[in-house]
C-alpha cells in the first residue's frame, strides 16, 4: 500500500477483538475512515467460536454473557446482525459433597437458600437490594470515562472537575450506609462482606465464587470483594443480573460487531499481526503515533491508532521504549497481570448426570460451580500457589448445548469448563506446555466427584493454559481482564494516573481494550468510550 493511500485512514485499530470491533464501529458511523488489524485468522479476540472436536462447537475463552452494554447492542444493532441471547433457566447450582445442593435463579433462590438457613434467606433481600443499588451507580459510570488527573492549566482540569462534581453528585444520590458499603467493596474481602449477612456455606459459596472469577486470589484477599461486584453489574434482555448464551456462541457477538462495523464502512484484515507501532517526531515536539509495521513488514499510516491490547504489552512490546515516559514505564513493570484460569472445552457422549440432583433439568443450564465453600475456594488458591495447581480445583461448568442444539450432534452436549486455580506462570523454571494435560485430567476429575460417569462421557478435549491464553489471544499471563481489578488498577488509575480517559503516553495514540476502564469482561464499554475521546480529538 502506497504512503498517500496509507494517510487516507483516520484510525488503525490494533487487535480486532470485542472491544476493537467496537470502536471501529462507533468511529466508522461518525463518517471516518477506519482500519482494524487481527493477527488471527478470525476477528473477536478472545469472544470467538470454534470447532474443537469434529462436530462440536463451543466458546473458546471466554464464554457466557452478561456484562455486554445494552447501549452498544442498541447502537451498532447486533440483533439486526444476527445476535441473539437467551437466559439461563437457573442462574447457578452448587452441587455440595454430602449430597444436598443450592439452585439459585428468578423466583426460586430465597426458598433453596432456606433450605441451609431461614435467617439467610431473610436476609437475601436485603444484600440484594444494596447491591442493586451499587451496581446501578456503576452500570451509570461504566460508559463515561473517569476524572483524569491533569498536569497543566486549569483550562485542562476544568473538565475533570467537573466529571468528578457529577460523580460526586451521583454518589451522593445514595444513602449513607450504601456509601459506606461502596467504598467497603473498593477494600475488603469478598468473604468479610458476605459474612455481614450470611451464616451458611452454600450461598457464600456460590455469591464468592464471583470474587475469584479471573482474579488470582482467595475470597478472603482483600480486595475482592470488587471482583464480585464487577460480575453483577450485567443486564440480559432487559432483566438486570441475569446471565445468558449467546446462541451460536461467544463468536456470534463479535461477528455480528464485524457485520455491523463493516456495514458502516470499516475494513478488517485478518491475518495481519502488528509488531510495531511508529512513533515520529516533528523537530522539538513531542513524537506522535502515525502508523504501524505489520509482522509482514507493511507500513501503514493514520491519524490515530486505536491499541486493543493488554496496556502492558502496547507499552513493552509494541512501542521503542525511548519514546514511552519513564513513569509509564515503571508502571507497565508492575501492571499486574495473572488470572489464575485454565480454560476447557469438552465434547460430551451425554449430559452429567449429579449425584445430588440426578437426571436432566433447569439446572444443567446454569453455571454448575463445584466449589463448595469459601474454605474451599481459598485452599485451592493456596495450593496453587504452593505447587502451581490446586488438586482440588474450583471448576464452574456450563453445558450452552442445553440452550442451543446448533453446538453438538443430536443427543450429545458440549461443556465449557472455567477452572481455577492456576498458577499463570510455572515456578521452579516449568512450562505449562510440558503440564497442560495432567492439569485438564485434575480438571475433569473434579467435575467426576460431583457427576460420576462424567470422565468416561468425554469424547475430545480443548486445553487452554494460561500461557495458551496468552499466545492465543495476548492475555498476559492467561489474565482475562488485562490487568487485575484491585484498587491501584481501576477506576481513574486504570491503566494509570493521567492517562485513564483512553488516551495514551504518546500523542495520536489511544487505548480501547479491558485495561482501561471499566475493565474486562465482554462489555463493550472500553471501545465505546474510547471512540468518543477520539471523536473528539479529531474534530479539533
Amino acid at each position: 500500500m502506497s504512503k498517500a493511500a496509507a494517510d487516507q485512514f483516520d484510525a488503525i485499530l490494533v487487535g480486532g477483538g470485542h472491544n476493537g470491533l467496537t470502536c471501529a464501529a462507533y468511529l466508522a458511523r461518525a463518517g471516518l475512515n477506519v482500519l482494524v488489524l487481527e493477527k488471527r485468522g478470525v476477528v473477536g479476540g478472545a469472544a470467538v467460536t470454534e470447532e474443537f472436536h469434529p462436530g462440536f462447537r463451543n466458546s473458546v475463552a471466554a464464554y457466557t454473557v452478561s456484562l455486554l452494554q445494552p447501549k452498544v447492542i442498541r447502537d451498532l444493532d447486533l440483533a439486526a446482525h444476527g445476535l441473539k441471547i437467551v437466559l439461563r433457566r437457573a442462574n447457578n447450582f452448587l452441587p455440595r459433597p454430602d449430597g444436598s445442593y443450592l439452585l439459585t435463579g428468578e423466583g426460586r433462590t430465597r426458598a433453596e437458600v432456606a433450605k441451609f438457613s431461614q435467617k439467610d434467606a431473610e436476609r437475601l433481600p436485603e444484600y440484594e437490594r444494596r447491591l442493586d443499588a451499587i451496581a446501578d451507580l456503576l452500570r451509570d459510570l461504566a460508559l463515561q470515562p473517569p476524572p483524569n488527573v491533569t498536569d497543566g492549566s486549569w483550562l485542562k482540569a476544568l473538565p475533570e472537575l467537573l466529571r468528578a462534581g457529577r460523580l460526586g453528585k451521583r454518589m451522593k444520590s445514595l444513602d449513607a450506609t450504601l456509601r459506606t458499603d461502596l467504598l467497603d467493596l473498593f477494600a475488603i474481602s469478598a468473604a468479610e462482606y458476605l459474612d455481614r449477612f450470611f451464616e451458611s456455606e452454600p450461598i457464600k459459596a456460590v455469591l464468592g465464587f464471583d470474587g475469584i472469577v479471573g482474579n488470582f486470589a482467595s475470597p478472603y484477599t482483600p480486595g475482592s470483594a470488587y471482583v464480585l461486584l464487577q460480575h453483577v453489574f450485567g443486564e440480559v434482555n432487559g432483566v438486570k443480573g441475569a446471565w445468558g448464551h449467546a446462541l451460536g456462541g461467544m463468536g456470534a457477538i463479535t461477528q455480528a460487531m464485524a457485520k455491523s462495523a463493516m456495514a458502516s464502512g470499516v475494513q478488517i484484515r485478518t491475518d495481519c499481526g502488528v509488531r510495531e507501532i511508529l512513533v515520529e517526531r516533528n523537530g522539538s515536539k513531542p513524537g506522535r503515533a502515525v502508523g504501524v509495521i505489520t509482522d509482514s513488514g507493511e507500513t501503514l499510516r493514520a491519524r490515530t491508532i486505536v491499541a486493543n491490547v493488554n496496556p502492558k504489552l502496547l507499552y513493552e512490546r509494541l512501542l521503542d521504549p525511548a519514546v514511552v515516559p519513564a513513569p509509564v514505564r515503571e508502571r507497565m513493570a508492575n501492571w499486574r497481570c495473572g488470572s489464575g484460569t485454565f480454560r476447557m472445552n469438552v465434547a460430551l457422549s451425554r449430559l452429567p448426570n449429579f449425584t445430588c440432583l440426578p437426571g436432566e433439568g433447569d439446572h444443567l443450564t446454569a453455571g454448575i460451580i463445584m466449589a463448595p465453600s469459601l474454605d474451599y475456594m481459598d485452599r485451592a488458591y493456596l495450593e496453587a500457589r504452593a505447587g502451581g495447581w490446586s488438586k482440588n480445583p474450583i471448576v464452574e461448568m456450563l453445558i450452552p448445548s442445553t440452550l442451543d442444539d446448533s453446538l453438538a450432534p443430536k443427543g450429545q452436549h458440549v461443556a465449557s469448563l472455567f477452572c481455577q486455580h492456576v498458577e499463570p506462570v510455572l515456578s521452579g523454571g516449568r512450562n505449562w506446555d510440558d503440564h497442560r494435560e495432567e492439569v485438564a485430567d485434575v480438571m475433569i476429575a473434579a467435575v467426576d466427584r460431583f457427576a460420576p460417569g462424567f470422565k468416561e462421557s468425554v469424547l475430545g478435549r480443548q486445553i487452554k493454559s494460561p500461557l495458551d491464553l496468552e499466545r492465543d489471544f495476548g492475555l498476559l499471563g492467561g489474565d482475562i481482564f488485562h490487568g487485575a481489578l484491585s484498587l491501584n488498577q481501576l477506576f481513574s488509575a486504570r491503566p494509570m494516573l493521567g492517562y485513564a480517559n483512553y488516551r495514551g503516553a504518546v500523542p495520536g495514540l489511544y487505548l480501547c481494550g479491558a485495561g482501561t476502564h471499566p475493565g474486562g469482561g465482554v462489555t463493550g464499554a472500553p471501545g465505546h468510550n474510547a471512540a468518543q475521546a477520539i471523536r473528539r480529538d479529531l474534530r479539533r
